[in-house]
């Protein structure tokens, strides 16, 4: 190998410079005295001295005499595989150390991260952690609506229909017990619908959930859950998230659209519309009739009309018709 390859190999493998060229100058002269080596080289008998005890300790050379004057290399072939095994093997256990303090410190902050992917919210802060996250609203919100609610209809109407004229899009999917709620139809439902919601229907809904644009959701007990609200789940982007806003999705596929203003067919008058979609979900004949103003007698009256105009003789001939002709 060139002396100068030589010498860098060694530098590489933790010999220091001084030492590689002083064992490089002993491999191409025999063994002599320690003045004479440092004559070679041009340096300084306190300097070579040092550099031999270091190549002593290393095992690439040994001393000659008692005095320690007379200098010899060990034979490069054992010395420096050696050499090589002991570097390799340090640098293994520096790998496994480096990896070990990765892990933990990826331990660490990963377990920073996730305890901050899902909060749990509990009593007054509810309200307050609900507001906050609303008020940053910037595009849309995506909500199951179902009772219990934290807040009375009016303050929900309010707070949507201010974000309506914002130009921030609604979608909601109402539980059946949501519509059977007193006074929620026409104090909080329609007037959002009227200002631009788009409103479906659901028999029941697994969860109360609202996702504010694509970067927070609340999560909380329905009606057929809790009796009352205890605690809110407040979850930002992970798995859990995806399967949320996948799960709205799917229903918003599945549910029943809603009734509403000049974005409904304009086949049948709006009276006839709000009680064609009230009969789709379900809803009992007295809640539908207490929710149009209206007597039994008089609710069973156009119920008839009603299905004689879309040629059904039966209440679910009537859902069926009005479903194939895009009425609801």
């Amino acid at each position: 190998m060139d002396r100068m390859k030589l010498a860098d190999a060694l530098t590489r493998l933790g010999v220091p410079i001084a030492s590689a060229s002083v064992y490089v100058r002993l491999l191409d002269r025999a063994p002599g005295r320690l003045d004479a080596l440092a004559a070679d080289l041009g340096m300084e008998v306190g300097q070579v001295r040092e550099a031999y005890d270091h190549l002593v300790t290393l095992g690439l050379a040994s001393a000659v005499g008692d005095s320690g004057d007379f200098v010899t290399p060990r034979p490069p072939a054992a010395c420096l595989d050696l050499l090589t095994r002991q570097r390799a093997a340090e640098l293994d256990a520096a790998r496994l150390a480096v990896t070990g303090a990765f892990e933990s410190f990826r331990r660490l902050r990963l377990s920073q991260y996730t305890d901050n992917l899902v909060e749990v919210i509990t009593g007054e802060q509810i309200r307050w952690r609900i507001k906050q996250d609303m008020d940053g609203v910037r595009q849309q919100i995506r909500r199951f609506d179902s009772p219990p609610y934290f807040f009375s209809g009016s303050v929900n109407a309010e707070e949507e229909l201010e974000q309506l004229g914002r130009g921030i899009t609604h979608r909601t999917i109402y539980a059946r017990a949501a519509l059977e709620q007193p006074d929620y139809l026409a104090g909080n439902i329609e007037p959002c619908i009227r200002a631009g919601e788009e409103a479906r229907v659901s028999p029941s809904l697994p969860v109360k959930l609202t996702l504010v644009d694509d970067s927070i959701a609340h999560v909380s007990l329905s009606i057929t859950e809790a009796d009352v609200n205890s605690s809110l789940l407040v979850v930002r982007p992970c798995g859990l998230f995806s399967a949320l806003t996948a799960l709205f999705e799917l229903s918003w596929q599945t549910a029943l659209p809603f009734y509403g203003g000049d974005a409904a067919p304009a086949r049948l008058p709006p009276a006839e519309r709000k009680l064609l979609s009230l009969l789709a979900v379900g809803l009992p004949d007295e809640r539908i009739a207490v929710d149009l103003g209206i007597s039994r007698r008089t609710f069973y009256r156009r119920v008839e009309l009603l299905m004689t105009k879309l040629g059904a003789s039966t209440r679910f001939q009537l859902a069926l018709h009005a479903t194939r002709r895009g009425l609801l």
